[in-house]
């Protein structure tokens, strides 16, 4: 029987372009605002790639949403560049709009450019947008926008400018040309030559630019609070002080001899001993090399420290700096729910050594763990700190923690009790797992993971041990499990193994991308129930997911339904999906769901299935039903809405899952 697949394609709104028009008439102000208002998350990314990157990804969100409000002319205006041919935004619909964009686009690329001159950044100081007590920035993107933002970062502000029209806007060179010279650009072939420097992107350029990733998206923002330490010991001193030089001046003038270079971290703000304390390499705490072998709980504690790099006492002191103070140039990553302040006391060292030619130290305080990379030259090079939270692991949970991403590939640190690392695509459930290479410190050979490949083609999954986990782009990378959560005498969900296991993945794997960005602790598979489809069409599964989240909160649950004669490896459909929910879960293991199925006839059915506790299932609203069993097939007409409830074995009611 066929199943009903959907499928969503991205809307392009570069496709389809007019190629040039030139800029007729006056612009009034309505005109220019209109145009602002409707591309205004375009205008800022525009002025958020141009802008030099040196500045802070902070300070840098704030002046291209500050250069795209200033864009608004202060009455009538005619384009200054009459006599160049504006090139148009493609996919504007009438010559006025395009007139508007192009006018409005013009303004910012100029702005753009003169501060990304030598000392002109004086002029993004105006108060124009202003945010108190938070850091904003774009999330982190992967190895290959990290490549792309570091070449961005080589070019001069017209090669950014030239690269980002091509790239961004689809404009040609001719049309690139003329834009720039518009802007007052003296050379635009150079910056056009240095454009044409910056190496191609890898990966499959059919999903789009890089630059329109959320990683260059000023518009999408995460937000972390400053250093809240600092705000509150300052706060008699910021209630007196109306100028907010004078309180930077007196933190930069705070004593700091004694502690040595602290590469990128923010000023000292504080001569407290306890934090202090935390902040000495020489105190660091750090377990025994055979300590998880007679250790109570195996987890991230009993783990010896390991790397080339242990005694290097600067580069742990720059470690230990940048977590309880990161400077504007540290990039910033936690995941949900993990607090981002300096560790309450001395953390324990995990980690210490080069790593895909970056340093990379791993710490933990028995809440989070935290990793700190420097790039060549700790004083110069790019700094990253990502955190963490990964408390109460047990054995399981703790396998591998990741050192470095580069070029698409993980490298990771695997727990000391781990022997042997495998990979195996989760997509092809009958072929062999891959040997990984270990060495002898823990750290294992690249791996290519999380794939961005679209449709969804595989799904790779590292072993360690008897541990499967998959990479969903945080340190911890999530484990693997298929089971029943309410099989007590079995223990509950159990590793993926056996031939349902992996065939049940198979037919997962590919829904694990609405997992990613949560905190996900361990993701589990469970096949609640079979159905026999009507007009003999065959058998179909019926999945949970359940992914649970290091906090405790935050879960997610997909109640997926699987016809066993579609094509092998391709995804079920969601029938349901509920964020929060305790369904699937030890504390409620069980689960209601339907959906609408079209026979080969042509003929709608409403399918329903239950939980091994469900003892009955009915159809209430538009579509009227009844079954004795865990099952419901009933005829409904295309379109139809129904209320699903079941009937338990103990008589209680259970909802379906929403």
């Amino acid at each position: 029987m066929e199943q009903q697949q959907a499928t969503a394609t991205p809307l392009d709104d570069t496709a389809g372009l007019d190629d040039t028009a030139e800029a007729a008439g006056p612009i009034d102000v309505e005109q220019a605002e209109a145009a602002i208002v409707e591309h205004y998350p375009r205008l800022v990314r525009l002025a958020y790639l141009i802008l030099p990157p040196g500045m802070g990804r902070t300070r840098r969100v704030l002046a291209a949403h500050a250069l795209a409000q200033r864009a608004l002319p202060r009455n009538q205006s005619r384009p200054e560049a009459q006599e160049v041919e504006l090139p148009w935004q493609r996919g504007t619909k009438g010559a006025a709009g395009d007139a508007g964009y192009a006018y409005v686009r013009l303004r910012v690329l100029r702005s753009a450019l003169r501060a990304a001159r030598p000392r002109r950044l004086w002029a993004l100081t105006a108060p124009l947008p202003l945010v108190w007590g938070l850091r904003l920035f774009p999330r982190s993107g992967g190895a290959d926008e990290l490549a792309l933002d570091k070449a961005l970062s080589e070019l001069s502000g017209p090669g950014r400018a030239a690269y980002v029209l091509r790239e961004l806007e689809r404009l040609e060179d001719r049309e690139v040309r003329a834009l720039l010279q518009a802007a007052g650009v003296e050379d635009a072939r150079d910056a056009l030559d240095e454009a044409d420097e910056v190496p191609e992107p890898a990966g499959s350029r059919d999903d789009g630019s890089l630059l329109e990733s959320a990683e260059f998206d000023p518009c999408s923002l995460q937000a972390r609070p400053t250093d809240l330490m600092r705000r509150r010991q300052h706060l008699r001193a910021l209630l007196v002080t109306v100028v907010a030089l004078v309180v930077c001046g007196s933190l930069l003038g705070m004593p700091g001899e004694g502690w040595g270079r602290s590469g990128a971290a923010a000023p000292s703000y504080a001569r407290n001993p306890s934090s202090e304390r935390a902040l000495d390499p020489d105190r660091l705490t750090r377990a025994e090399p055979a300590a998880w072998r007679t250790a109570t709980r195996a987890d991230f504690s009993s783990w010896p420290a390991r790397g080339d790099r242990l005694g290097d006492t600067a580069l742990l002191r720059r470690a230990l700096a940048v977590w309880a103070r990161p400077g504007r140039s540290v990039r910033v990553s936690a995941t949900a729910g993990t607090q981002s302040g300096p560790p309450s006391g001395p953390p324990q060292l995990l980690y210490a050594g080069v790593v895909d030619q970056a340093a990379v130290v791993l710490l933990y305080d028995g809440l989070r763990v935290a990793r700190y990379a420097e790039g060549r030259g700790s004083e110069s090079g790019a700094v990253a700190l990502d955190l963490a939270r990964l408390d109460a692991a047990d054995a399981a949970a703790s396998t591998a923690l990741v050192l470095g991403r580069a070029d698409g590939n993980v490298r990771y640190l695997a727990a000391p009790w781990v022997r042997h690392v495998s990979v195996r695509d989760l997509l092809r459930p009958t072929d062999r797992p891959r040997p990984v290479r270990l060495a002898a410190d823990g750290v294992t050979g690249p791996v290519r993971t999380m794939p961005r490949l679209r449709p969804c083609r595989g799904w790779p999954a590292l072993r360690f041990g008897s541990r499967l986990v998959a990479d969903l782009g945080e340190l911890a990378p999530a484990r693997l499990t298929y089971g029943d959560p309410g099989a007590r005498s079995r223990g509950g969900p159990r590793d993926v193994a056996g031939r349902a296991a992996r065939f049940d993945w198979a037919r997962t794997a590919c829904r694990l991308p609405v997992m990613a960005g949560r905190g996900v602790r361990s993701v589990n598979v469970w096949r609640f129930g079979t159905q026999r489809l009507p007009e003999a069409g065959g058998r179909a599964a019926w999945l949970c997911t359940r992914a649970e989240t290091w906090r405790d909160a935050g879960s997610r649950v997909l109640a997926q339904f699987q016809p066993w004669n579609t094509r092998r490896g391709s995804a079920g459909a969601v029938a349901a999906a509920a964020d929060g929910s305790p369904a699937c879960g030890p504390r409620a293991p069980r689960v209601l769901a339907g959906v609408l199925w079209k026979a080969r006839s042509g003929h709608w059915f409403l399918l329903a299935a239950g939980s091994r506790q469900v003892h009955g299932i009915a159809a209430s609203g538009g579509v009227r039903g009844r079954s004795h069993g865990r099952a419901l097939t009933v005829p409904v007409k295309p379109g139809a809405h129904a209320t699903l409830t079941a009937r338990l074995r103990n008589g209680a009611r259970l909802d379906a899952l929403r």
